[in-house]
């Protein structure tokens, strides 16, 4: 089942058929603590629409409210490559290798929803940065209680060059204005997400695709329970929260992003997360 968040309300999506909320809040509706199994037992005294394509084409926003997006760094080996490319004039690629290799997972505060877009709308790359790419990561959005209750499909905008001029400066290379990409929905299951599961990425410019990658998230070093129970063990998220668990497709150090280019970021059964560079 995915639930969308669109300007005329609540979009519930099942079996291809759409059904609309219009009187619901946001952040009370998608917390409920048996949010998919009440749903199950809505949806037949619920209304269908027939204006489903029109709201996921012209109506989506980002699938957020109060919560915050964090992300895990380092949790594929192929990031840990691109990290350490980025840094090694630096001399910070050994704190990469390390990270990869430490029990505790890098974990870092992402965006508010004031700085997230959803699909369909534009991300930006910063002005003082000479080397920016997107990262397409599988997104979990976990419960007030720290339980994993669904998924959706982040953009972590990043800024290589300045990351890889200290890694100190992490915060500036990943925390500005339009830096986060989440949506088009979020999917909930009773299921975890088959470790088959592929994370597929296109770039394109002026319709050529200009670099595009896939990925399994069984590639990934951490599980998402543990990187859960890091992110929760000093921290409340009273609204829940989202977190970005770490990309496996990082373009080579000979592309960067331009305006106007077009993210798709696709992962099977969630949907296909559209962006396009301010």
């Amino acid at each position: 089942m995915k639930i969308y968040k669109t300007r005329n309300g609540i979009l519930v999506e099942e079996n291809q058929q759409g059904y609309l909320l219009t009187d619901k809040d946001w952040d009370t509706f998608i917390l409920r603590e048996n949010l998919l199994q009440e749903l199950k037992h809505e949806l037949p005294y619920l209304t269908p629409v027939h204006n489903k394509e029109w709201l996921l084409q012209h109506a989506l926003l980002p699938p957020i409210g109060k919560q915050e997006i964090w992300a895990s760094g380092v949790t594929y080996f192929r990031s840990k490559e691109a990290r350490m490319e980025e840094s090694e004039k630096s001399g910070g690629s050994i704190f990469y290798d390390m990270v990869y290799e430490a029990k505790r997972p890098e974990l870092f505060f992402k965006a508010t929803a004031a700085r997230t877009v959803g699909s369909g709308d534009y991300v930006n790359i910063r002005k003082d940065s000479t080397w920016d790419v997107p990262e397409p990561e599988l997104t979990l959005f976990i419960s007030p209680q720290g339980k994993i209750m669904g998924y959706t499909i982040g953009n972590d905008m990043s800024s290589r060059s300045i990351e890889g001029e200290n890694p100190l400066y992490l915060p500036q290379a990943k925390v500005y204005e339009r830096c986060a990409g989440l949506g088009p929905c979020i999917y909930l299951t009773d299921e975890p997400l088959s470790k088959d599961t592929l994370i597929e990425i296109q770039i394109l410019r002026q319709q050529k695709v200009m670099f595009e990658g896939k990925t399994a998230i069984n590639q990934i070093k951490r599980s998402f329970e543990e990187l859960v129970e890091y992110l929760y063990r000093e921290c409340s998220f009273p609204y829940g929260c989202f977190l970005m668990t770490g990309t496996g497709i990082v373009p080579s150090s000979d592309f960067t992003l331009q305006s106007q280019d077009e993210i798709r970021i696709s992962i099977e059964p969630i949907g296909t997360l559209v962006n396009f560079v301010a």
